[in-house]
């Protein structure tokens, strides 16, 4: 739990607001996010990395709410996003386009085209059949595609499977070994301007060294480039900076930037990072109520409103949050697995969880402003969560609950015209 989010008179507090309002007035299930530690979290990289010419480009898979992204636009940021719906995000919310690194695997030529209009700042190229659609894409708008290379370092974060994406078995990227020639390629098309270099290698990283390490290999690559006339503007050191779930360490934001200021050094390339997780993961939580207490014939159960659709981390990388109730109350705990309404064993919040609670109480799932809502879904017809930003002592809905008529509006038409 961090300061943000604080008992005062036995009651969970977002900042100086009490969930039990927030819960009043909005329902649950709701994400509730502080803007005071969103711009907090800004600042400890601003503060790290003082002193070397960067741009941190937040993370739309993070969380994409509207006024999230306009918050962060607000203090300077850039945006990292990997769809053409991400990028109509960031400029909805008055985000610039210049500011802008498209990355992912799959870029659609929809997609390419949106961007090249838009003026964004660079695509981040994670194949050379990648190259061929830009090069043509670019040459039939009569415009000049600016260009990285994602290059995969091969570099072993150490973190989740699933969340790991620098080796050489992962999907991102161009292999290390090939990404010379990858450049001198991108070099002779007519449409291309080679302006960077990137890699991403995984994410919720605590121990920052294979970040360092993976730089490493890309300072040797872009050494070998300027020997072949190529020469960058930018070095994108990706994301990945993890948070504390449960009792990890805490980053070492500040060594991390100073190894990454010392091997820059005199080196005139521009710094762009890709924090995501590590600017709201923290601030935010995932406000709910219990519908039943449940005692199964090994184990008891809390039966919440909220569910694997409103937050899939638990149930696709056994990923651990902290769950506390909002109002304290004397009592025994009980041990409870918190789960979901969702017809499915693996919707679960959190297993064997000592609770003080009772039906109508309302728990807190904590550190939830990333990777909640961007992969909630309307599994089982339920409507996405509600979600709200609090600032100070106020706090304004930022999301409506979705109804039923917005789920089936896409299919009633088709319905009435069958």
């Amino acid at each position: 739990m961090t300061s943000h989010f604080a008992y005062h008179e036995r009651t969970l507090c977002a900042d100086r607001v009490p969930l039990t309002h927030i819960a009043e007035h909005v329902g649950t299930p709701c994400f509730v996010y502080s803007e005071t530690a969103l711009t907090e979290a800004w600042q400890n990289y601003a503060t790290a990395f003082a002193g070397q010419d960067h741009l941190a480009c937040f993370a739309l898979k993070a969380n994409s709410n509207l006024s999230i992204i306009q918050h962060f636009a607000r203090l300077g940021a850039g945006f990292d996003i990997v769809s053409g719906g991400e990028l109509q995000r960031v400029l909805a919310a008055g985000g610039e386009a210049g500011k802008v690194l498209f990355s992912g695997v799959g870029k659609s030529e929809a997609e390419i085209r949106l961007a090249l209009d838009a003026g964004i700042l660079c695509f981040n190229v994670e194949s050379v059949n990648e190259l061929a659609r830009l090069n043509r894409i670019a040459g039939e708008m009569g415009k000049k595609a600016p260009i990285s290379l994602r290059v995969n370092p091969n570099v072993d974060a150490k973190t989740h499977p699933y969340i790991s994406t620098g080796l050489k078995d992962n999907k991102f990227g161009i292999a290390h070994a090939e990404a010379r020639a990858a450049y001198r390629h991108a070099a002779s098309l007519p449409h291309l301007n080679i302006v960077g270099i990137d890699c991403h290698i995984g994410s919720q990283l605590i121990d920052l060294s294979p970040l360092v390490d993976a730089l490493d290999r890309l300072l040797g690559l872009i050494d070998d480039l300027t020997a072949d006339g190529i020469v960058l503007h930018h070095i994108d050191i990706g994301g990945g900076v993890g948070i504390c779930y449960r009792d990890e360490a805490t980053p070492d934001l500040a060594s991390y930037a100073e190894a990454v200021r010392s091997r820059l050094a005199g080196r005139g390339l521009k710094l762009l990072m890709e924090p995501g997780r590590s600017l709201v993961g923290n601030a935010g939580l995932l406000l709910t109520r219990v519908e039943y207490l449940k005692q199964g014939e090994d184990k008891g159960f809390a039966v919440v409103d909220a569910a694997m659709n409103d937050l899939m981390r638990p149930a696709l990388y056994d990923a651990w949050h902290e769950i506390v109730p909002v109002v304290q109350t004397e009592g025994l705990p009980h041990r409870v697995d918190v789960v979901g309404p969702i017809c499915e064993s693996s919707d679960f919040l959190g297993k064997d969880r000592e609770l003080v609670t009772e039906e109508g109480g309302l728990l807190a799932v904590m550190s939830a402003g990333a990777y909640g809502a961007t992969m909630s879904s309307n599994y089982n017809t339920r409507p996405r969560a509600a979600e709200v930003l609090v600032s100070g002592d106020t706090f304004r809905l930022i999301r409506q609950r979705d109804t039923f008529a917005q789920q089936i509006a896409n299919e009633c038409d088709l319905l009435t015209k069958g």
